[in-house]
């Protein structure tokens, strides 16, 4: 121990922080690299050495990336190319321009001039003969960029005109006003043609035409103006980016290049579809022509064929005209002279017109749009009134005739009541638990069956038993204990505490829980003024057959069986066909059974249907509310709905849209009364069939025809005929005495046959409690039900009832109050 030290631990041992170097070593990172190693470019070697493999590799991506730019630039370029080659060359198709002014002050002929002088040098348009029209087709040579440009020009407050100059578009020229703001008319406008699907859009700014307006606008204060408008374009076309003043020349040959380079957007509803913008139109009378009917002839209209390639043997839709068959497809080349000013060598430059395509009888579609209804196929022979009442009984040998029973085999119920109590108090007295049917019968066979003659053997002295003949009935069908145990109040008491029960104040809230409820009316009977409703154990669930107690109305549409396979098969068999013109071809095409009124139409635009488009269906729309539209939108009331090319007068009936867009478990979906805001409905009619997700406008006439207001716009859905509209109407009840979970209900029916025919119905409460009807109570229509729990005072007894509703059937548009030739049809839709 003398040799041997004591040593404390140092607790207090300074360790100072390692100095971090610059560069790591290897074993440094190939540590913190855990494996890892960094990603190489393939075109370094592996031999060589790492800073060399460093710069090799940044400059290899240098060059990796101006490759892939310049190869995406090329592909770009060469998209442009062939997407812009039906626009190239002398013989190229025309740019469509649709010039729409949003203020009476501005002029869409002066706007053309504008662009035209911007394009040709100042030209005189008015020496040379070549008058801009307010309304119609006016088309012109831009040789500065080696195009020409066909422009549509709209006067203003022209609503259903400039939907229709853009709908076959490729640039929509809006002309706005530096001095007047753009009025409430411009703004429906607008959006009606952002719902409908707007082409490229430019927008111009143009100096007032009217007299009343002092000169231009200050050029201080236009910049300003420019800005201002460019933010309330944006608006309704995020994409714009600037606004292009016409006082302008900088501006206004920007304009001008703007329509004249470059690939207009794609309209997606226009996909697949031909269309044709007239140039040229003529009519030769029946008698002359091939044509068949008083009134009728031969529409020939030339113009370039845009879109998809055209077939005669498809249909063809002229707005708010009708459809029509093609009798054959011309060539229209365009007549060029040798020298500008030589008329004399006009003629020998000039071809002769060729055949291009006519309709083959077998595969040419049919101007049949619906099937005609056989009444007598579905005939169902009723029994007679005499045979419902029974004066035929035993006529026919063949009926089995069932004898009433005899009298006192029927066996009656009996009740254990206390001792001394009426029938009148008895039928008050409730059970806490009702007995299910093992139970009853179990209690049988211990019992035994009580017969009348030992009903009062072996009672206890407070208790009897109070025997009741259930099924004895009186002259009026009642019950006879319900005659004697009830005591109804006075007529003038029970109108009284009636009409205090419906004059009561509803919440908001509830009236939203419960849209549907209605008054049973006192003057009919429920039984009579409900037949057509049934009870519905559970909305979602329960099985209902769509093909049952349908209207005439479906005996003339076309369904079918599996339409995204159809809409696939004609896309198809659209690629696949022979004979048909491609786009960009000049083309006169010659309609049959064309009225000649049609001629009057300027400017005038042809459109192809796909095949089966003429055939009518049940169409279902998505369609959303308008924001701006504050009137009531209720089921059937009359819209005019715009959907691709056509124009339909409809009354659409409006119903819930099945999240995720199915159709559930029963394909039922609930009606609804009105189109409300903020929610997606789903809007159905009869129209002909439409393919492709085509966007729909519904709009409301007013006294003004060229100033309708945009009440929704949406997307077709499909044409599902079996989607099942049921309207639903809640009929409510007053907890009048409540005895746990029984209760007496009143103002529910007035009478006890209504009471009988809806006793299977299931009941609810606004509370939750589920219940059903035990009884009927007296003679105003008081009933006792039986709930799953205890009720209060405060609750409201309800009763669901649905019924499948169906649409009106729809008629073209045609701009009059009339409905057209199928108007007669809509008498026959069924009421509500």
């Amino acid at each position: 121990m003398a040799g041997t030290t004591h040593h404390h631990r140092a607790t207090l041992k300074q360790q100072n922080k390692r100095f971090k170097s610059k560069h790591a070593t290897k074993s440094s990172l190939k540590e913190a690299a855990k494996g890892r190693i960094p990603r190489q470019s393939p075109k370094t070697s592996p031999t060589q050495t790492q800073t060399h493999s460093h710069s090799h590799s940044s400059s290899q991506l240098r060059l990796n990336r101006k490759n892939a730019a310049k190869q995406a630039q090329i592909k770009k370029r060469n998209a442009l190319i062939s997407a812009t080659r039906l626009f190239n060359g002398v013989d190229g198709a025309p740019r469509i321009i649709a010039v729409v002014p949003l203020t009476r002050d501005v002029s869409p002929s002066g706007t053309v001039k504008a662009l035209a002088r911007a394009g040709a040098g100042a030209v005189d348009l008015e020496g040379e003969g070549q008058n801009v029209p307010e309304k119609g087709v006016w088309k012109m040579r831009a040789d500065r960029f080696k195009t020409s440009l066909q422009f549509i020009t709209v006067p203003y407050r022209d609503f259903y005109g400039a939907l229709e100059a853009c709908r076959v578009a490729d640039y929509t020229l809006l002309v706005l006003s530096p001095t007047n703001e753009v009025d409430t008319w411009g703004d429906t406008l607008l959006r009606t043609l952002q719902a409908q699907g707007l082409p490229s859009v430019v927008t111009v700014v143009a100096d007032s035409d009217s007299p009343s307006d002092s000169g231009r606008v200050d050029p201080k204060t236009r910049s300003g103006i420019l800005k201002s408008l460019l933010s309330f374009v944006q608006y309704f076309v995020p994409s714009q980016k600037r606004v292009f003043d016409l006082c302008a020349s900088s501006d206004c040959v920007g304009a001008l290049r703007a329509v004249s380079e470059g690939k207009p957007e794609d309209v997606r509803w226009r996909e697949g579809r031909s269309y044709l913008v007239g140039e040229d139109v003529e009519w030769t009378s029946a008698s002359a022509s091939e044509g068949e009917g008083e009134g009728v002839g031969v529409l020939k209209v030339t113009g370039v064929v845009r879109g998809a390639a055209l077939s005669a043997n498809r249909l063809v839709h002229i707005p708010d005209v009708g459809d029509f068959q093609i009798l054959k497809i011309m060539s229209a080349p365009i007549t060029r002279h040798s020298t500008k000013n030589s008329n004399a060598n006009a003629n020998s430059m000039e071809v002769e017109p060729t055949l291009l395509a006519e309709p083959d009888e077998a595969s040419a579609d049919s101007l049949v749009s619906s099937n005609d209804p056989d009444d007598m196929a579905n005939e169902q022979t009723w029994p007679t009134e005499e045979e419902m009442n029974g004066e035929d009984k035993g006529t026919d040998p063949h009926t089995v005739v069932v004898p009433d029973a005899l009298q006192g085999t029927t066996p009656k119920s009996v009740r254990r009541v206390p001792k001394g109590t009426s029938a009148y108090q008895a039928a008050w007295i409730v059970d806490d638990e009702e007995e299910d049917d093992e139970d009853k019968e179990n209690r049988k066979r211990e019992e035994g069956v009580v017969m009348d003659q030992d009903a009062d053997a072996d009672v206890p002295e407070e208790m009897e038993d109070l025997q009741v003949d259930e099924d004895m009935q009186t002259e009026t069908g009642t019950d006879i204990r319900k005659n004697v145990a009830f005591e109804d109040l006075d007529n003038e008491e029970e109108e009284k505490q009636l009409q205090k029960w419906r004059d009561r104040k509803r919440e908001e809230q509830d009236d939203k829980s419960f849209p549907d409820e209605i008054d049973t009316p006192q003057d009919v009977a429920a039984r009579t003024r409900f037949q057509r409703y049934r009870g519905l154990l559970s909305f979602r669930t329960s099985p209902w057959d769509p093909y049952e107690n349908l209207p005439r109305d479906y005996a003339r549409i076309f369904q079918f069986e599996d339409y995204k396979r159809t809409e696939r098969a004609v896309r198809r068999r659209a690629e696949r066909e022979e004979g048909v013109i491609e786009p960009g071809t000049r083309i006169s095409i010659h309609i049959r059974n064309v009225p000649r009124t049609v001629v009057e139409q300027k400017p005038l635009m042809v459109y192809a249907l796909q095949q089966h488009e003429h055939k009518v269906s049940v169409l279902n729309f998505t369609v959303q509310r308008n924001t701006e539209y504050d009137g009531s939108v209720r089921s059937k009331d009359e819209l005019v709905l715009c959907v691709g090319p056509r124009r339909l007068r409809v009354s659409p009936i409006y119903s819930q849209h099945t999240r995720g867009g199915g159709k559930g478990v029963n394909n039922v979906h609930k009606f609804e009364r009105y189109l409300r805001h903020g929610a997606t409905s789903v809007a159905t009619i009869y129209g002909p069939v439409v393919f492709g997700k085509q966007p729909c406008i519904l709009l409301r006439e007013t006294a003004d025809s060229q100033a309708p207001q945009l009440v929704a716009m949406g997307t077709f859905l499909d044409p599902d005929t079996t989607r099942i509209i049921a309207k639903r109407i809640i009929l409510t009840g007053h907890p009048f005495k409540i005895h746990k979970k029984t209760a007496t209900v009143r103002y529910m029916f007035f009478n006890p046959e209504d009471i009988d025919y809806f006793k299977p119905i299931q009941l609810h409460t606004k509370h939750g409690r589920v219940g059903h009807i035990k009884e009927s109570l007296g003679t105003h229509g008081y009933l006792k039900a039986h709930f799953d729990g205890s009720i209060n005072q405060m609750d409201t007894v309800c009763m669901a009832l649905y019924k499948r509703v169906f649409p009106k059937w729809g008629v073209m548009w045609n701009g009059n109050g009339d409905g057209g030739e199928d108007a007669e049809s809509d008498s026959m839709a069924m009421e509500e």
